[in-house]
């Protein structure tokens, strides 16, 4: 059985089997190379659920990552990370024994648009023998775990998100400057409604987020750790373990993430295409 936005029903060309009782779904049986309209729809439909969908042995060229991308939306290109050859979709997320990577800090990509991604398509290319999982959390039962006291707190209020602490420390004072004007920090609603559920979730993270509108920085910190914290509760988490020809998909909108460091100096390659998104309401 599967659950849809708009109510039960029965797949019938794919098979659905959840991770986790609150997030996160395996895909069996399934070449992404292959598909048709009514397979897309379903797969959409069990990625809406599920917020995080994930699928094993993937034979995917770059061609068809980018293919199988774009049967749920346009792609974007990422303005600062580095792209993979010939195709300008793929961004790609190495880490190397000379130069280890992670993104280890909970997050929703790219939040500092007017707007952020709809969601991702990451494929595991070359992946460590031990660690390098990575976590999402439902940021839809985070917002619902909240206290009445704190939902009230911050109704109808903006988080303030920037490229600056991610992206910007690594730039000149005229390379920040010149990005600011291309990305201007943006003010989202830190309760973010999904324009396909209609449901509500937490949308403001410690990587993008500067501060509360109306706030300064210091004056936030409390309650913005508290919010970031949310991410961070076990029971709102699937972990996945990666194989090579493993691809995760996930709903950028409802979802945060964290890489797990954990792999030392082995070689971990991922690479991934992200969907033009919306402006959050």
């Amino acid at each position: 059985m599967r659950i849809t936005a708009t109510g039960v029903g029965d797949y019938n060309r794919i098979s659905v089997t959840p991770v986790t009782g609150s997030i996160g779904a395996e895909v069996e049986q399934i070449d992404l190379r292959d598909l048709d309209d009514e397979i897309i729809a379903e797969l959409h439909d069990a990625w809406m659920e599920h917020k995080v969908l994930f699928f094993r042995d993937q034979e995917l060229d770059r061609a068809q990552h980018v293919a199988y991308g774009r049967a749920f939306g346009e792609l974007e290109i990422h303005p600062f990370t580095p792209q993979a050859d010939g195709h300008p979709e793929i961004l790609v997320l190495e880490s190397t024994p000379e130069k280890f990577q992670a993104a280890e800090s909970w997050h929703s990509d790219v939040t500092f648009r007017e707007c952020p991604p709809d969601g991702s398509v990451l494929l595991g290319r070359i992946l460590p023998e031990w660690g390098g999982d990575t976590v999402w959390a439902n940021m839809e039962m985070a917002y619902e775990r909240l206290p009445d006291d704190t939902k009230e707190q911050i109704r109808g209020r903006y988080a303030v998100h920037s490229y600056v602490k991610a992206f910007g420390r690594a730039m000149t004072d005229e390379e920040r400057a010149k990005a600011l004007e291309e990305f201007p920090d943006q003010k989202h609603p830190i309760v973010r409604t999904h324009p396909v559920t209609g449901k509500k979730g937490l949308f403001i993270n410690r990587v993008f987020t500067l501060t509360i509108d109306g706030m300064t920085p210091e004056e936030s910190r409390p309650l913005r750790r508290r919010l970031y914290e949310q991410a961070s509760l076990p029971e709102l988490q699937v972990r996945f373990r990666w194989r090579p020809g493993s691809l995760a998909q996930w709903d950028n909108r409802i979802t945060q993430h964290y890489a797990v460091p954990d792999h030392g100096g082995q070689n971990r390659r991922m690479e991934r295409v992200t969907l033009v998104g919306e402006r959050p309401f």
